[in-house]
């Protein structure tokens, strides 16, 4: 029987037993080592050459991750490990580090229960360090970490012991703070790591060692003697004696939790539906033989297979040929196969029972964040997955054969579907096809893939996605319906603080509102206890109040008022871009008896109308997306690296120096942005190491109001001035 063979059959296995299984993910800032990592991993369990590993990146099997030197999908592998005698299977997803690639980090952390979380000893805690924990923390997923890089504090940096020491303490400490800030209270001391027992580890994935204090008990090798095997550049001979995967497996088994331990405190938090019910029960005791629920994580297209979907089975078991319920879409559809993955190929098992990760292919029509469950025995579906980061950049994309039209607008569903983060626009007015993504990385990457796919094409100039707001209180104001027989009297103001806080941070979610049980929420977050009580819809960070008592008819047609309410978010009056911030409110209507005079044809216009006018009476003003920026450059360099920041519009938040590096934290319009990568390069010789986030959306300088208003109707073919209210009235 061959290696290959075994491991399947040792999976087939393991798969009944999730005690034994480990769902695991790999998280980090850009390059601190992530799947140089994962490398380790499949060397120890044989899959791919111990010589390679730390060289051969396995899991970066894309052409664009090779050529790039990164990680653009999330990559998952399955593997048996061996740990004191027992067989563990690792089911292990190695994420992006990359900011544009945030939205695959939120997905898998849905997917897995643990995470190992890498930080390089010499960057240390990083901003995207900070967002993945985040976004792991949210899901529920416990976090150990490994401390990477350590030899290139002793040879490049020429660290002394209690150096390095302190330099250690200092991440673990900060890594601890952010737990503490982040982790659900009742995990907020459980989940600190702690170097005693085991939970933190160090080494250097590079050179396949690694070291922490359980191990250092079982072979006696010290600090002392790390320092001397990396002084004196044996670091292989090390590599033998405290292997990696060996010290981040024991870590792994020990630390973080299966899916019978994590399933009882995660499907509460992901799933809404009675937990006393038989399918409830199920989940919370990953029960293989209860009714079948598996939260889709991913979806990519194979050229062979067509749509492969991987989720996570929280409860019964998935079988080859079974006839599924996508809850999201009610259509039902018939599973062709079912398997694991192993890197760049799927291992087909026709059965993968609850508590692991699945592939699935033949479910049409499923995209991330679905809900699958049987046809017989349908469930609520699961939380939807919150991406932390909303599209900032915008590019229009053309084939440049007319004749590849129908097949641009394909790849570009397949594309969407793909990846959730990316919005595709056809606007068929104008009958440009727009793709929205995180940054210009991103969108390289989506044109680079619409390429491979067949299909040549020019893309625009990247464009920036504005927002519109409102500074000041209108209203009530007065919208007619188009035959005259419904008024309705809306008035608009901004949002507080902090209930758009709160909605952004997820504490509330988006929706239409029934029932009355969010209003406590709503209070909590700093409403008014009246309207927090007559909330009727959350919608991209805007609320809906209705503050009328005693209307007729008015129940019957809300959702045509709410329709009118989304559209007019969705383009704003002054630039055609969407709305936030805002709080509307219907204070008082007069609705005609006879429905067939109030249907959507009179509603929707009198609503949008009565919106916007009150709105260009409320001081609008156009907000830009701004980025955080993170600059890490040698202290001579660091009057070319603050300037480049000032050159463009940025503002200087942070400064800290450690050793002759300063740490420059800033923040920078988007709009700004634009070939920032090779000019902040020249302007320190390449000397700098550099990294964004989105940090949300700002009110643009009142100088540039106006211009970028102009610019931005010109582009979408409107008048180049904006109505006024009287416009939205007469």
């Amino acid at each position: 029987m061959s290696r290959r063979a075994k491991m399947i059959s040792k999976i087939k296995e393991l798969m009944y037993k999730p005690d034994y299984i480990r769902n695991i993910g790999i998280v980090a800032h850009i390059d601190h080592g992530k799947t140089t990592l994962s490398d380790n991993l499949l060397a120890g369990a044989g899959m791919i050459s111990a010589e390679l590993a730390g060289d051969q990146l396995f899991l970066d099997f894309d052409e664009q991750e090779q050529a790039r030197g990164i990680t653009i999908d999330a990559a998952n592998v399955s593997m048996v490990h061996p740990y004191n005698g027992k067989e563990y299977l690792i089911n292990l997803i190695d994420t992006p580090g990359h900011v544009d690639f945030g939205g695959d980090v939120t997905r898998a952390m849905r997917a897995v229960d643990g995470a190992v979380v890498v930080v390089c000893a010499v960057e240390g805690v990083m901003p995207q360090t900070e967002t993945v924990l985040r976004q792991a923390l949210k899901e529920h997923v416990k976090p150990v970490l490994f401390i990477n890089k350590v030899d290139r504090l002793i040879n490049e940096l020429k660290l002394k012991p209690e150096e390095l020491q302190e330099r250690f303490i200092k991440i673990i400490s900060q890594v601890n703070k952010l737990i503490k800030s982040m982790a659900p209270k009742e995990f907020k001391e459980k989940w600190q790591v702690r170097v005693e027992d085991g939970s933190v580890a160090f080494g250097s994935a590079y050179y396949n060692w690694a070291i922490n204090v359980p191990i250092m008990q079982e072979t006696g090798i010290t600090f002392k003697d790390i320092y001397q095997y990396c002084k004196e550049d044996r670091q292989k001979e090390l590599a033998q004696k405290v292997p990696l995967h060996k010290v981040l497996l024991g870590m792994v088994v020990e630390h973080l939790p299966s899916p019978s331990e994590s399933q009882t405190y995660r499907v509460p938090i992901i799933w809404q539906g009675d937990l006393e019910s038989e399918e409830g029960q199920a989940m919370l005791k990953t029960d293989p033989n209860g009714s079948l629920a598996v939260m889709i994580t991913d979806v990519r297209i194979d050229k062979h297979a067509g749509e492969v979907a991987t989720g996570r089975i929280f409860g019964g078991t998935i079988k080859k040929g079974d006839e599924i319920f996508l809850v999201g879409s009610h259509t039902t559809s018939r599973v062709q196969q079912v398997g694991v993955y192993m890197g760049p190929e799927r291992i087909n098992t026709d059965v993968v029972p609850a508590g692991n990760i699945v592939a699935i292919t033949g479910a049409k029509n499923v995209v991330a964040g679905e809900t699958i469950c049987d046809t017989e025995r349908k469930i609520e579906a699961f939380e939807s997955l919150e991406h932390i980061s909303e599209p900032v950049v915008t590019v229009a994309v053309e084939a440049k054969n007319t004749k590849d039209l129908p097949k641009l607008i394909e790849v570009l569903r397949q594309i969407a579907k793909e990846d959730p983060t990316v919005k595709v626009e056809i606007n068929e007015e104008t009958g440009e096809h727009l793709v929205s993504g995180m940054g210009e990385l991103h969108l390289e990457i989506i044109a680079y893939r619409i390429n491979e796919k067949g299909v040549e094409i020019e893309t625009s100039e990247p464009i920036v996605v504005y927002r519109e707001t409102v500074m000041d209180t209108a209203g009530p104001v007065e919208g007619k319906s188009p035959n005259k027989h419904n008024r309705f009297y809306i008035t608009i103001e901004p949002l507080e603080e902090s209930v758009f806080k709160a909605i952004q941070d997820g504490q509330i979610k988006e929706g239409r509102i029934k029932g009355k049980e969010m209003a406590n929420k709503f209070i909590k977050a700093g409403l008014d206890k009246e309207e927090a009580r007559r909330v009727w819809d959350v919608y991209e960070k805007n609320l809906f109040i209705n503050m009328t008592r005693g209307i007729q008819y008015l129940d019957e047609i809300k959702e045509l008022i709410l329709d009118g309410f989304e559209s007019a978010i969705d383009d704003g009056p002054l630039a055609k871009e969407k709305v936030m911030g805002v709080k509307v409110k219907l204070v008082d209507a007069k609705i005609h008896e006879d429905a067939v005079h109030r249907g959507p044809a009179q509603v929707l216009p009198a609503v949008r109308r009565a919106m916007y006018a009150a709105m260009m009476m409320a001081e609008p003003k156009i907000l830009e997306p701004i980025q955080k920026v993170f600059i890490n450059v040698p202290q001579e360099y660091m009057g070319n690296a603050t300037r480049e920041i000032q050159n463009r519009r940025g503002q200087i938040l942070d400064m800290s120096q450690e050793g002759d590096m300063v740490t420059v934290e800033a923040k920078v319009p988007v709009a700004e942005m634009f070939g920032f990568a090779g000019d902040i390069r020249s302007a320190t010789e390449g000397r700098c190491l550099w990294s964004t986030e989105n940090a949300g959306f700002e009110k643009l300088p009142d100088e540039l109001q106006k211009t970028i208003i102009r610019e931005i109707r010109t582009r979408k073919g409107l008048s180049p001035e904006p109505y006024g209210a009287d416009h939205y009235l007469s």
